[in-house]
């Protein structure tokens, strides 16, 4: 039976901007009866991950990925980290924050994971440990710093203004004892009184596998979601720094894009899919099962009730909910006149993509020819086509950079639809290049070039949604 709480996640950008947050998510109007039954899951401040790991968009190095490489800028890249970290500390002074305890839990931190990657560098010199026993704990170790840090403080901030919050900090931190997560996080909330506690929990959690190792950056959400599920939430929160909406208002204009109001998890993980995640698609799946809702709001509007994404949300009008996609596409096309009627081909070709750990976010095929779309960023995109060509070497397999253009919706059964998409788009002077719909019409994808993309977003979200 659902409990009477919420779970709500904050993400780094968000709470980088603390003081706003404070204004209009976890106090704003609520009367003191009214601030408890909620457990905020926060990420680490704005750019620190980025700092301690690697820059997840241009992938320049961090503290990790400096100290992988055996680069001795990993202690220089180390005291950017505690000076950024003290930089945010100042940044709140005018919100409360105790500058010295804040300052002295960030050296306390900052010095021990320093003198641990101090061990670990003269240990490995003596050349008989693996870099992968030793690598994904140093990686763990650093994700969990950052989170530690922003829990801490919000619960600090927040105590100054007579709110009773208390920071569950899961990262483990010198705790020698390591369990699954479940109970990593039953341990965490042993004892907490949520009618008359605000738990603040940061978005690691240490656990036998390695939240980082097995979710990568996507961790904070999964966090998110387990905490929901073991503690029972009424309903899930996800706080951005935007709505969820019927397009990118950055292609398409904010004037014109729409908030999308009510979707299901189906085209949740339509939208993840594409790297827009609504959520991690990991992360949903167990609130899903359970019941959960999950609710994306503004953070910067809180009066807006945002996007409710429920489990068995069907639209009951017929429309299109959303035009999206991602421009970082590769089509791998697989051309072979031997691959008519022969058996098990397909698997063959696939096998190529397990053996790599590549998803592909979409495919098309005709008697000869299986084209897969996969995203470019893939580190491991060249060893799959190579792969694919040593085990047919009677195919002739190319690979041409592409972006995809998505309508989805939870009811598109719209006589025409595909008629009124392909239309909009010529009369953009777009040329498809495939196209791809399943029988549940939930995702009609059409495959254009890249210099097309932007274009073809804005007439497709012309005719659906603005008309």
């Amino acid at each position: 039976m659902p409990g009477i709480h919420t779970v709500e996640k904050i993400g780094g950008t968000s709470m980088s901007r603390f003081g706003e947050i404070m204004d209009n998510v976890i106090i704003g109007h609520r009367t003191p009866e009214q601030m408890y039954n909620r457990i905020f899951v926060v990420s680490a401040y704005g750019g620190i991950t980025n700092l301690l790991l690697e820059n997840k968009k241009s992938g320049a190095p961090g503290v990790y990925g400096r100290f992988a490489t055996d680069d001795q800028g990993w202690k220089t890249a180390l005291e950017t980290v505690r000076q950024r970290m003290i930089e945010c500390n100042r940044s709140f002074e005018a919100l409360g924050l105790d500058q010295k305890a804040a300052d002295q839990f960030v050296n306390e931190r900052i010095d021990g994971i320093r003198d641990c990657l101090h061990d670990l560098a003269r240990l490995r010199s003596y050349g008989h440990f693996n870099e992968r026993d030793y690598l994904p704990p140093t990686r763990e170790l650093l994700s969990a710093v950052g989170e530690a840090h922003s829990a801490y403080n919000s619960a600090l901030i927040l105590r100054t203004r007579d709110i009773n919050a208390r920071c569950l900090d899961l990262t483990g931190w010198k705790d020698t004892e390591i369990t699954d997560m479940d109970t990593a996080i039953r341990k965490g909330f042993e004892g907490v009184v949520m009618s008359r506690e605000m738990p603040i929990v940061t978005g690691y959690v240490k656990y036998d596998e390695g939240i980082m190792t097995r979710f990568d950056r996507g961790y904070s959400e999964i966090t998110f979601s387990k905490v929901a599920v073991i503690t029972g939430a009424r309903e899930g929160i996800i706080h951005k720094e935007y709505h969820l909406s019927t397009g990118d208002p950055v292609v398409i204009g904010a004037d014109k894009v729409q908030v999308i109001g009510h979707t299901n998890f189906d085209i949740a993980d339509q939208l993840s899919d594409l790297d827009m995640e609504a959520i991690h698609s990991k992360a949903s799946k167990e609130m899903e099962l359970c019941n959960i809702p999950i609710r994306v709001k503004n953070a910067f509007d809180p009066e807006h009730p945002g996007t409710l994404i429920q489990r068995d949300y069907v639209s009951p009008e017929p429309r299109v909910e959303i035009i999206c996609g991602r421009n970082d596409v590769v089509a791998i096309e697989c051309f072979d006149p031997e691959m008519v009627g022969k058996a098990g081909y397909d698997y063959r070709l696939v096998q190529a993509f397990a053996d790599t750990g590549i998803s592909f976010i979409a495919k098309n095929t005709n008697a000869n020819t299986i084209t897969h779309l996969v995203p470019e960023k893939l580190k491991r995109l060249e060893e799959c086509v190579a792969l694919i060509r040593e085990r047919l070497p009677g195919a002739q397999v190319r690979t041409l950079p592409v972006g995809i253009v998505c309508v989805i919706g939870t009811n598109m059964q719209i006589p025409g639809l595909l008629y009124r998409a392909a239309r909009a788009l010529a009369e953009a002077s777009i040329n498809v290049l495939g196209l791809d719909q399943a029988l549940r019409q939930v995702n009609m994808q059409f495959i254009v070039s890249r210099e097309d993309f932007g274009a073809a977003i804005r007439s497709l979200h012309r005719e659906f949604v603005e008309r």
